[in-house]
């Protein structure tokens, strides 16, 4: 069998366009936009620069900013009282953070944080609302974002509670390489253990696994996919269920 260690992820969208600045946009809401609406957007956004573990809000926050996620990856995370926090779901390049404010609510429920440097367009809460209300497609593809962070919110709650850590790794690596469009996830394991909900020796042994089986590398701060497909074998069928449902909603929505 061939190495895929050079093969990009499937999804990984590519640039069509420009801002109104020179910034290549890679968010798949923003390229979905008819030229009506894009060109009433773009002029609001502003582009920003994210470096690894910049906090984009606090569980509790009054969120005064929507995020458009251009390259990087962020994580979504459920706090608890006394500090420990659980991801509940990864958002790259193909959504969007500050769903609240779509809705109609101001304050977080969640914290959204940089996992690796990431690039993003920033748009104001109240200039968002304004754009909504002449922007239909716009509005329907936030709101259908919604429905896919919902439904992978859910997934990765069950998958948490039944899956065996290794396998739970095995399908976070290929969620995080679909939206970084790369086979090199650069992570730690410590950090891997809170996006995993589970101790930093769980998920030593469970790395171990994998890449006994050559499935995946690692050298400090850096996990790599060497065999993509039999990774994907290896993983929970959480990864297959959440990207068979997304595609057929894409089909549904379009």
């Amino acid at each position: 069998m061939a190495n895929k260690s050079h093969e990009s992820p499937k999804s990984f969208p590519k640039p069509t366009t420009l801002d109104d600045d020179g910034n290549q946009i890679h968010n798949q809401i923003l390229l979905g936009l008819p030229p009506e609406e894009s060109g009433l957007l773009f002029s609001k956004l502003e582009f920003v620069r994210l470096k690894t573990h910049h906090v984009l809000h606090e569980s509790g926050d009054t969120l005064k900013s929507a995020y458009f996620c251009n390259s990087g990856l962020v994580s979504i995370l459920s706090v608890f009282p006394d500090g420990k926090s659980v991801e509940v779901g990864l958002v790259g390049s193909e959504g969007f953070i500050g769903m609240p404010l779509v809705a109609g609510f101001r304050t977080a429920s969640t914290r959204a944080i940089a996992q690796i440097e990431a690039t993003a367009f920033r748009v104001n809460g109240d200039t968002l609302l304004e754009a909504l209300r002449q922007c239909p497609t716009l509005e329907r593809r936030l709101q259908q974002f919604a429905q896919i962070m919902a439904m992978q919110t859910t997934q990765i709650a069950a998958c948490n509670r039944l899956h065996e850590v290794d396998e739970r790794l095995a399908r976070w690596l290929l969620m995080s390489a679909d939206r970084i469009g790369s086979n090199s996830v650069p992570l730690t394991q410590e950090f891997l253990a809170q996006m995993l909900g589970t101790r930093r020796s769980s998920v030593t042994v469970a790395a171990g696994i994998l890449q006994r089986a050559g499935l995946i590398t690692q050298t400090r701060g850096e996990v790599a996919i060497v065999d993509r497909e039999k990774l994907e074998e290896a993983a929970c069928e959480c990864y297959g269920i959440m990207r068979w449902q997304v595609e057929r909603w894409h089909g549904e929505g379009n």
